[in-house]
């Protein structure tokens, strides 16, 4: 009982792991390359290959039978690539990505920091 229970925390964590380095790729992927200059942040491509690199690493150290149990002490660095991005980057890059947030007009703020 639990050995069980022990096993779907495990898997647990490694999971949500993987979902939040995915979720960084994604949000990278969708992000223009001009936004991460302007932000003064590293380059697009630097930003893809961490969270590629995450999420691959983050996949291979789920569990069987959905991954393969492997390098599971790579997830931590995993981890702290693809929250690095997700809370660092990420807010940066916003307001130069040309998007409209939450559907008020890009949030109130503009990129120069004036109303």
């Amino acid at each position: 009982m639990i050995r069980s229970l022990q096993i779907l925390v495990y898997f647990a964590l490694y999971f949500t792991v993987f979902v939040f380095a995915a979720w960084a790729l994604v949000d990278a992927l969708t992000r223009p390359a001009g936004a991460f200059v302007s932000a003064g942040k590293r380059t697009k491509n630097f930003w893809l290959a961490v969270t590629g690199a995450a999420t691959a690493v983050a996949f291979v150290a789920i569990p069987a039978p959905i991954g393969l149990g492997a390098f599971s002490f790579l997830a931590l660095a995993a981890a702290v690539g693809g929250i690095v991005y997700l809370v660092d980057v990420r807010p940066a890059v916003r307001p130069y990505s040309g998007r409209r947030g939450r559907g008020q007009g890009g949030g109130g703020k503009s990129p120069r920091g004036g109303w």
